[in-house]
């Protein structure tokens, strides 16, 4: 793998996290994920701000790769795009796969101490 690609994927992932460490990002997320596509005004409804402070949110989410925008005639449509969870989803598998590991071996110590332990 070359230096930009790893470079280019730590930004991605950095990007998801970021866009979804807001709580209101992580609602318009859940939504989407739930609705599939939606006008940006039906979108906004539910929350107690302003339509240019959800464009801001949808903003950062597009950037993350989270959401796709696009129009059609006047309205604009919000659509998740699962494919931007990707890279996140597999880093946060190898954190997972290093911790089962870790906890496998941490396991197999602690028995052995205690077989150890009933020897003597």
């Amino acid at each position: 793998m070359t230096f930009n690609v790893v470079v280019n994927n730590r930004q991605r992932i950095t990007r998801v996290f970021a866009a979804l460490a807001d709580p209101t990002r992580r609602q318009i997320v859940q939504r989407l994920s739930q609705q599939g596509e939606i006008r940006v005004t039906t979108l906004a409804k539910p929350f107690r701000m302003s339509l240019p402070a959800i464009s801001r949110h949808l903003r950062v989410l597009e950037k993350a790769r989270l959401i796709k925008r696009h129009r059609r005639g006047r309205e604009h449509l919000i659509q998740p795009y699962a494919a931007g969870l990707e890279d996140a989803r597999k880093w946060i598998a190898q954190c997972a796969a290093g911790w089962e590991s870790a906890f496998d071996n941490l396991d197999a110590l602690l028995k052995i101490a205690q077989e150890k332990g009933r020897m003597q």
